[in-house]
Parts: structure tokens; C-alpha cells; sequence
């Protein structure tokens, strides 16, 4: 373990800058890039003199916002909103899509966006932030575009969650024949193995989702090809859950995916109202979908927004690891199959 900022100077070859002082040279026969990502602070007008808050800095405040603006209406954002507010601040979304989480099915963005609207939390959608003024942490004016025309927002701090950019610059990648694609991600294949011999990549720099366990399966595939397996990225199942009240849960395709791939699909959708458990416990927020094969029984995604999304599908997702790579399907479980039979 070296502490301090390394640069390659030659293929396998780095220098590093000793945070105690002095520099050192190291070179290996294998070498792995895991340098990740960091918040992207948008080119507007007085924003990154603002100082704004990340989700790092938001996780160690130790004073609570008046009130928060939130750069953002994606997962980091709405999680980090809807804590904020419930802690006690006030809360503004500025979202410039047409929609919240426009990575999810519209219907997805339809269900959350009423139940963050009402606890009290703003959201300004298809919003321009066209300047800011002021400190965040102090006081924060913002010039936001909307439909309606320009409109003034004050608040106290502003935190930004409009997406990642990989630390990729000015660490001599093309000294060592790495080559990045137009975003500025490493370029892998499907064994997460660079355009340099024997160089790797893996995690968010990678280009992978950005979830931890995807970065511990990166690990995992390239450990496997080491050991004279055959194992690949490509068609891997991604489960993920964000992590706002009521959960939202996610696995396999979406109804965008499958219509993008020309995939014709079923859909069973049922309401957590319908739901014993979510009548019991009055938690009857969210919904539960299934994407079925248009000739059989597989099941090719699944979605749910729910009190226990995170704790109520373990068996699903645990199966759609094991079968998906092999079939491209998820084997629906027990109560997944006596519901679609009705």
C-alpha cells in the first residue's frame, strides 16, 4: 500500500509522488486500473465558485440545510432529497429531463414523483440552471429556465447529483497504451481487459454500472479468466434497488430496454394496494411489474416500488443471477408464477 499521486510514464510503468515526499517508480508484469469516478460539476455560470456539495459531502454534514437544492432527478438525487427533507430541510429538485429517473419506465417516474411531491419536496422539471450566485453552505441564489419562464430560487446549499466523470485525466493512460472511448472511460471487452497487454480495468472507470456489487463481479471476472476460466460482462444481470421510501427495486429488462432490443414482451403489473402485507402495514405506495416473454412463462425483467422491495424478491434476484447469462431470462419463482396464472 503507497500513498501518494501515480502517473505512467511508460506501458506498466508508473511514477509516484509520495504524499510524505519524494517520488518513486514502480513496474509490474499485470496491472489493474480502479480509479473510479467523481460527481460532474455542470459548466454553468457561478456554479463550482458556489462550492456545491456531492454525495460525499453530503454524507458528512453536521448541520442540517435550511434549504437544499438538488442538482439532479436521477438516483443519488432523489435518495439524498428525500432524506434531507425528511430530516428537515426544505428541498428543491431541478431536473432538466422531461421527467424524474429518465432511466426508468415512465411509469416508474409517474409513481415517484407524486410521493416525494408530497412530503414537500419541489420539483422543478425540464429546468435550465442558467447561473449561481453566493456560497453553498451560506446562501445560494439560482436562475433556473423553466416552461412557465426564468424564476429565482433561494436556499442555503446546493448539491449536485448530475452524473459521474472518470478519473481518468492526467494519469499518463496513453504513455501506457490505454485507450479511453469519447467519455473518457477506459475501453474494455467483455473480460474487462484494455487495448494494452496484460491491463485491466475495473469498476466505474470501466464504463461498468455504477453499483458496488458490479465493481466486486468485475473482480470476480477478472479473477475467474486468470485462472483459466472463460467468464464475460456481457448479457450480465444488474439487480439494483434505490434506496428512497417506499424502495424502489430492479432487475432484468425494462419495457424502454425491450423496445429498444425489438423484444415483444407481456406485461403483469399489480398495485401494492392489492398486496395483504402492504394493507396491513398501510404502506400501499408503489407497484409491482413483471416483463413475461410474448410465447412462454420466463420472466425478463422485474420491477417493484414498494415498502419491502429491497427484502420481498431475494429469490428472483438470486435466480436471475444464476440463470440469465445462460438463458436470458429470469426463472420466475413460486409466487411470481401463480400470479401471472392469476
Amino acid at each position: 500500500m503507497i500513498m501518494g499521486s501515480g502517473r505512467f510514464r511508460a506501458p506498466k510503468t508508473l511514477e509516484v509522488t509520495l504524499n510524505d515526499g519524494g517520488k518513486r517508480v514502480l513496474a509490474a508484469d499485470k496491472v489493474f486500473l480502479n480509479v473510479g469516478t467523481h460527481a460532474a460539476i455542470p459548466n454553468v455560470p457561478g456554479l463550482d465558485a458556489a462550492r456545491p456539495l456531492t454525495h460525499v459531502e453530503a454524507l458528512e454534514l453536521d448541520y442540517l440545510p435550511p434549504h437544499l437544492v438538488v442538482i439532479g432527478g436521477g438516483y443519488v438525487g432523489l435518495e439524498m432529497a428525500q432524506a434531507y427533507r425528511r430530516f428537515g430541510s426544505d428541498v428543491t429538485i431541478i431536473e432538466p429531463g422531461h421527467r424524474l429517473m429518465g432511466r426508468e419506465d415512465i411509469d416508474v417516474s409517474q409513481e415517484m414523483q407524486p410521493i416525494l411531491r408530497e412530503e414537500g419536496i419541489e420539483v422543478l422539471l425540464e429546468a435550465e440552471l442558467l447561473q449561481v450566485r453566493g456560497q453553498s453552505g451560506e446562501r445560494v441564489g439560482l436562475v433556473v429556465r423553466t416552461a412557465a419562464g426564468e424564476q429565482n430560487i433561494d436556499g442555503s446549499d446546493i448539491l449536485i447529483a448530475a452524473g459521474r466523470v472518470p478519473n481518468t485525466a492526467g494519469i499518463g493512460l496513453e504513455e501506457a497504451g490505454v485507450r479511453l472511448d469519447s467519455r473518457g472511460y477506459v475501453r474494455v471487452n467483455g473480460r474487462l481487459e484494455t487495448s494494452a497487454p496484460d491491463v485491466w480495468a475495473i469498476g466505474e472507470c470501466a464504463g461498468s454500472p455504477q453499483f458496488t456489487h458490479i465493481s466486486e463481479d468485475d473482480f470476480r471476472i477478472i479473477r475467474d479468466n486468470l485462472a483459466g476460466k472463460n467468464r464475460s460482462t456481457r448479457d450480465r444481470l444488474v439487480a439494483y434497488c434505490m434506496f428512497t421510501d417506499p424502495l424502489l427495486a430492479h432487475v432484468g429488462l425494462s419495457e424502454g430496454e425491450a423496445e429498444r432490443q425489438g423484444i415483444t414482451i407481456r406485461v403483469a403489473k399489480l398495485p401494492m394496494n392489492s398486496v395483504l402485507g402492504a394493507q396491513a402495514t398501510e404502506q400501499r405506495q408503489g407497484f409491482m411489474k413483471a416483463l413475461i416473454g410474448e410465447n412462454d412463462d420466463r420472466v425478463l425483467g422485474f420491477t417493484m416500488i414498494g415498502a419491502e422491495a429491497a427484502k420481498s424478491w431475494p429469490r428472483c434476484k438470486q435466480q436471475c443471477w444464476q440463470a440469465f447469462p445462460i438463458r436470458r431470462s429470469l426463472t420466475p419463482h413460486s409466487r411470481i408464477r401463480r400470479w401471472l396464472r392469476g
